[in-house]
Order: structure tokens, then sequence, then C-alpha cells
């Protein structure tokens, strides 16, 4: 196994690899889910080169993916950390949808009690709410994560698009490890709203979910890219294809970076992320080996600050063209 360069989330101490391993693209997010043996070797591939994070949620498949993570890394339990998420109203046995949130202490309870029975462990190492509930008092919704971290089943609490007031309250009742939202070099919404200067203020630390913009950043997507029906890039408004053509230009600056360093649109999307904030841990995903090894290597890139004032100044130019996801999703961020 190769050895990365650890990180911590939160006071508290949830040491992980700086590169974590998002395993939401292994189900039907972005085409056809992944067949299982080569979601499991690939799980197992990041960890051999150096992956000690993974991320799920219940949502996941519903439910499959948290399976699927439980066997990959069952092997390797003691050496790694899995997060996972509650807060969407899923029926228990089939993981039909309703489209609501249900954060109720008693659902909390149930739901947690069903994933360490997916994953196959005693203990959740990361628990998030997935969305914020209005319904449900974000102290209420706390309280209960700390009661459950009292009776051993999870280790450290989360949430995930949240707004700073409501990280605040949460983190007054139970210290939060992780924040998790969207963050990468053309969704950049956390550095405007006080989110990410809240995880510094408070110690907590911050996980940016698709750093890559959903494979847009990689420069292997342009405005003619064609996505399968059950790809949600094909209903997201900053992949219709007059948004791609305009946005290729934030793709042309990370090649521009990359070039002389012998570095991929990538690996500078990724490498700028952990040159935000010593505290940021990005989980990438992939279903392929040779970009697993790709994102990785970001950890190995080193941006000076010339770079780093290069990106700001030449990101600062471009208009990114439109929303980051459908209305419907959006609406429950920063609550």
């Amino acid at each position: 196994m190769q050895i990365m360069e650890e990180r911590t989330l939160g006071r508290n101490g949830l040491d992980v690899s700086a590169i974590g391993y998002g395993c939401m693209g292994l189900e039907s997010v972005y085409g056809p889910a992944t067949d299982r043996a080569e979601g499991i070797g690939i799980i197992r591939a990041a960890f051999e080169r150096g992956v000690t994070h993974f991320d799920t949620a219940e949502t996941y498949g519903p439910f499959t993916n948290e399976v699927l993570v439980g066997e990959a890394l069952a092997p390797i339990r003691a050496q790694v950390s899995v997060a996972t998420k509650f807060g969407w109203d899923l029926d228990a046995q089939t993981g039909a949808r309703t489209g609501r949130l249900n954060s109720r202490p008693e659902h909390i309870r149930r739901v947690v009690d069903a994933m360490l029975t997916r994953l196959a462990v005693d203990t959740i190492d990361l628990l998030y709410q997935h969305r914020v509930d209005p319904d449900v008092p974000i102290e209420d919704v706390a309280g209960t994560v700390k009661a459950l971290i009292t009776a051993g089943k999870v280790k450290h609490f989360g949430l995930s698009e949240a707004a700073p007031q409501t990280i605040r309250r949460a983190h007054a009742v139970q210290p939060l490890a992780a924040i998790q939202s969207e963050y990468s070099l053309w969704t950049r919404d956390v550095e405007q709203n006080g989110v990410l200067a809240t995880c510094e203020e408070l110690g907590i630390g911050f996980v940016p979910w698709s750093p890559l913009g959903a494979g847009f950043l990689t420069g292997a997507i342009s405005a003619t890219t064609t996505f399968d029906a059950a790809d949600f890039r094909a209903s997201s408004p900053r992949f219709v294809p007059e948004a791609r053509a305009a946005n290729v230009a934030m793709v042309d600056l990370l090649k521009r970076i990359a070039e002389p360093k012998g570095a991929t649109p990538a690996q500078i999307a990724l490498a700028w992320l952990l040159a935000q904030k010593p505290f940021i841990v990005p989980i990438p995903g992939t279903t392929k080996l040779h970009r697993l090894e790709e994102n990785l290597g970001a950890a190995h890139v080193t941006l000076t600050p010339e770079d780093l004032r290069d990106i700001a100044s030449a990101s600062a130019a471009i208009e990114v063209h439109g929303a980051r996801l459908p209305e419907a999703i959006l609406k429950h961020s920063y609550r």
C-alpha cells in the first residue's frame, strides 16, 4: 500500500488521506451502475494507492452503495474511515424515494441501525445529515447523533450543504468533524456565503464533493458530448451545450497551468482545492483505474504562490454559466 499525506477533520481528530474517494458515481448517477466486482476493485485500488477515507450515503442506489462499500472495505476496515449520510425519506424495504427530507430523531435512529447492517460495521466513522430538514430543529438532530456517539454507533458528526448559522447551532450541541458541500474552481459558493470561514473559525474539516465539476474540469467533456439518459448531467443547467461551450474557458485555464508542470487539468483542479486550506479533503470519484491514479497524483502537484495568484485573477474574469444543480435539488442547500 502506498502512503498519502494525511489531513485532520475536526478538532476531535478524524485523520484521513488528503484525497478521499467518493463512491456515489459507482451507482446510476452518471449512467448505468458499475458492475459490482468492478466497484469493489476500484475501491480496493484506491486503498492500495493511499486513500483511507471513503464516502457513501443511504440514498446512493438507494442502499446498494453502502452494501458495496461494506464488502469492498471489509478486509481493511481497521485501516480506513467510512462516511455515510441520512436525511432523505426512503422506503425501508424498497428504497423508493418520496422526495421529502426526514431527520426526525426516531428516523435517524432507525436508519443508522440499517446503515450499520449494510456496511457490516459496528461503528460509522463519520455520519452526515445529507440535507438540512427545515421541519426538525438542528439541535434535535445534533442531540440524536450525540446519543448515537455515546452509544458507540457513530464516531463523528457532519452536515452537508448547511448554512453557517445552522453549522454553529449544531456544533454547539455536538462538535462537528466535517462539513460537506460542493466546492471546486467553478463552484465557489462556500467562499462567499461564510461556510468555509465558519469551518476555519470552529475547527471543522471541509470535504468538497464534486471537486472536478462532475467531470467537466478534467477536460474530457465538450459542448458536443452526449450523456446517457440516466446521467444527471443530462438535466443539469450547467451541462446544457451552451453552458458547456462557455465554461470551457475554465478548463483552458487549468490546461495552461498544468502544461508546464507535466500535470493534467484534473490534477490542477484538485491541487488548487488542497492549497486553499489545510483542513480541506476533496473526494473525487471515478470508475476508471487510470482516472483514479490521475486524481491521486494531485497530492504530489505543487502550486506556487504565483500559480495561485494567476489562477485567482484568471478565474475571476471567467463567468460560469448555468446553475450548479437542478432547482429541485438546489432548493435544499444552505439552510
